[in-house]
């Protein structure tokens, strides 16, 4: 399986943060690079559109597994750390190139692992 974290966030930490348009939240130059490689700030704003949720806005440190079902269809898990789920949703289509990808959104950060 081809996994996006192998290729993006290679750097501890990042250089620059960039803010979503639309919420409070920042992204860091590794998600910002998969983003655009991929075609998929969609990812972003799915992340940032589940944090309206009380029980998914309260945990500080958020793990987002993406994960390729079959052919086009995903799901992604949202643990929170201690692999404890959060919450999920089905993505009954993407052309995500990439089979697994890792997201962590830590008070108000999105960054890649290799980023933390």
């Amino acid at each position: 399986m081809k996994n996006a974290n192998h290729y993006f966030g290679c750097s501890n930490g990042s250089e620059n943060f960039y803010r979503h348009n639309i919420a409070k939240t920042v992204y860091t130059d590794g998600v910002k690079q998969m983003a655009e490689d991929c075609e998929a700030y969609w990812l972003i704003d799915l992340i940032i559109s589940h944090q309206v949720n009380d029980r998914v806005k309260k945990e500080p440190f958020q793990v987002w597994d993406l994960k390729r079902e079959q052919d086009n269809k995903f799901s992604i898990l949202c643990t929170d750390g201690n692999h404890n789920k959060v919450t999920s949703q089905e993505i009954s289509f993407s052309d995500f190139p990439y089979d697994l990808a890792t997201i962590w959104l830590v008070d108000g950060c999105l960054m890649l692992p290799k980023e933390y």
